[in-house]
């Protein structure tokens, strides 16, 4: 089968990989243009284009290069950008989606999953249409998700899972897609603010912001990253508060509960654990919290 391909993060290495090795002819790869790195001038490309190149295939920065081309499909993962109807009309093309639509269309569906505090997920195989992840499904596979699975974590099951679906699929023939049915929701982009860690919430919540990845609050007006934690017990503080005891530095959480702090990173430095971050800090007073600018005798 001659193929494009559109993709650009790590998530779409292994798929492209998969289809070369399934003797599939990719005749382009599309993907993002590439970006200047640092102060100098050097390009960085896209993990898509810097498998592609080592591949050996064509690789180009408009989905308008398929136009020219005789191709029997289009093959859509994480690309990144809303493919133009003239370009769909062109080519019929399928998207590895890691949702069960329609839930959780648009750009991150894994992290919102497990913001939302989903238990499972899944991948959808489906036509590519002109709304926003609307089109037909081919197949689907239903995960759940862990109580502790981080969203790398769970994103590397789902590509490989994803990736065995489509080369199987592809393999065996599409058939016919059923149309989605259900009440969509929709997986917006990932800001820093969403990453920002609310104290007030109960523990479970606050391990869901962690799990995302790069989970964040203040102290004294810097910032520090939450990399890792897990559930604490309860704790009768305010929200904030940081308890230490001879194992773990606790931080109190909404509704008497807490979590347990394992590795963080302070504003400007390397990642390393919570206790010897708290070791090393500055002494803080007792009425301290995270989540707060200063000092609450500071005016």
């Amino acid at each position: 089968m001659r193929l494009a391909f559109l993709g650009t993060p790590d998530a779409a290495v292994p798929p492209l990989e998969a289809l070369v090795r399934a003797g599939h002819d990719v005749d382009v790869v599309i993907t993002r243009a590439d970006k200047k790195r640092g102060r100098g001038s050097a390009l960085s490309f896209s993990p898509v284009k810097a498998a592609a190149v080592g591949l050996g295939l064509e690789v180009a920065h408009d989905p308008d290069a398929i136009l020219d081309r005789h191709l029997d499909l289009g093959v859509v993962v994480a690309f990144g950008r809303i493919i133009k109807p003239h370009v769909l009309a062109h080519v019929p093309m399928v998207n590895v989606h890691f949702s069960l639509l329609p839930r959780w269309r648009g750009a991150a569906p894994v992290e919102r999953a497990i913001l939302a505090g989903d238990t499972e997920t899944g991948v959808c195989l489906m036509e590519v249409a002109e709304g926003l992840d609307e089109g037909g499904v081919y197949a689907v596979q239903r995960v759940t998700i862990g109580e502790d699975e981080t969203a790398d974590e769970l994103r590397a099951r789902l590509v490989g899972i994803g990736t065995t679906l489509l080369v199987e699929r592809l393999r065996d023939g599409l058939g016919r897609p059923t149309p989605q049915h259900g009440e969509p929701t929709y997986a917006a982009k990932i800001e820093t603010a969403d990453r920002r860690i609310d104290w007030s919430q109960p523990a479970e919540v606050v391990l869901c912001h962690v799990r995302i990845g790069r989970a964040w609050t203040t102290i004294r007006g810097q910032r520090l990253l939450v990399h890792r934690a897990h559930r604490g017990g309860p704790l009768a503080a305010a929200p904030g508060t940081i308890v230490r005891d001879d194992v773990d530095v606790q931080v109190a959480c909404g509704a008497g509960s807490s979590v347990a702090l394992m590795e963080v990173q302070p504003e400007g430095k390397a990642r390393m654990g919570a206790v010897g971050w708290l070791n090393g800090a500055r002494r803080y007073a007792a009425e301290e919290r995270l989540g707060s600018s200063s000092l609450p005798d500071e005016r």
